[in-house]
């Protein structure tokens, strides 16, 4: 049993006391006691690495604040560096990989990775969620097949994955191959995530926003839906809750909708109220406040953050969260002004509706 189920229920469109709330990268660069642990680990990869260390960040931001779930410590580019692509972090530079897959061969070479290289992050998840005393829910992730695309072909972040897009538009087939082999290791994955004891899981589709309708079909959209459908029930015996995030995706808000998952994640751009209205009786939803908006100050924060549950409504099916992740400068008080006013205001909301 969950002592503070809210999380899961808002998924499932109940009834909760209150607005939950979790943040994206919420264990992270802002908090002074993640940076304690993250020079003792010496480097991003061997905190993410480290079952230890990753629950002991991931437990962090729940001692500071009462979120309403916790969120699995590691990276969406665990699967290609698994695969054998190399993955490193320089400092101030993001993720790269020593290897591409840019081209025929390399693309055609690639397979689902043989899941024992993936050991660590399932056994950072059982233990996790034996440290967690069921006091709320555990979510899973992955990246979307086609946002880990886009770092395998281009070997980095990028402003715009050029290579990528333009491989969408000449190279169709080879796109398509890529993205299928990781439609099946994240089925996997997840599927592991899963027996290892997480409540939920999300698929984090960062890049999908950057092509073209039909593109996003075909190479983001399809892909999560394939996912979603082949994903094993949770530990109650259910369908085990779901969410998919296309940061950029406001635009196909009703497919995205009906791709199978529980709830679909919104970024700062789309009108909260608008989209209640349209899929709201169908899905969950989750977001959606700037996370600039934490950069400014307490009341400013609190303000904003009513803003958005009032947007929402009194209607089951809405989770808290930032438009995308936490910004390494944001002030921890900030977080707590946060957390604070929206359970506050969802709590008053619900008292008048």
């Amino acid at each position: 049993m969950i002592e503070n189920d809210a999380f899961l229920r808002a998924l499932r469109r109940e009834p909760t006391p209150h607005t939950p709330v979790w943040l994206m990268r919420q264990a992270g660069r802002y908090l002074p006691e993640y940076n304690v642990t993250r020079r003792k680990a010496g480097s991003f990869m061997a905190l993410a690495t480290n079952p230890d260390l990753a629950t002991e960040v991931t437990l962090q931001p729940l001692a500071r604040y009462p979120l309403d779930a916790a969120i699995l410590f590691s990276d969406i580019l665990t699967i290609p560096d698994a695969m054998g692509l190399g993955l490193s972090f320089a400092e101030g530079e993001g993720p790269r990989f020593a290897r591409t897959a840019s081209d025929e061969a390399a693309i055609r070479a690639l397979a689902v990775p043989d899941l024992a290289k993936l050991d660590y992050v399932f056994a950072a998840v059982a233990q996790i969620k034996r440290e967690l005393h069921g006091r709320v829910p555990l979510i899973g992730f992955s990246g979307s097949p086609f946002t880990l695309a886009c770092y395998m072909i281009e070997g980095r972040s990028s402003v715009d994955f050029a290579t990528v897009r333009k491989m969408a538009y000449a190279r169709p087939e080879l796109l398509a191959q890529l993205t299928a082999v990781n439609t099946h290791a994240v089925v996997a994955y997840l599927n592991e995530q899963i027996a290892h004891g997480v409540d939920a899981v999300m698929i984090f589709d960062t890049w999908g926003g950057l092509l073209p309708a039909e593109a996003y079909r075909h190479f983001s959209l399809a892909p999560m839906r394939e996912i979603i459908a082949q994903l094993a029930p949770g530990a109650d015996g259910r369908p085990i809750p779901s969410i998919v995030f296309t940061k950029g995706g406001g635009a196909w808000l009703d497919e995205i909708a009906a791709c199978g998952a529980s709830g679909v994640g919104l970024d700062w751009t789309v009108d909260l109220a608008t989209a209640r209205a349209a899929v709201g009786s169908r899905v969950a939803l989750q977001g959606n406040l700037d996370p600039l908006a934490l950069l400014t100050d307490p009341a400013t924060v609190a303000r904003m953050a009513a803003a958005v549950v009032r947007a929402a409504g009194p209607a089951p099916g809405h989770i808290f969260n930032l438009g995308h992740g936490i910004v390494p400068g944001t002030p921890p008080d900030h977080v707590a002004a946060l957390v604070e006013a929206v359970h506050g205001a969802s709590r008053e909301h619900r008292a008048v509706a």
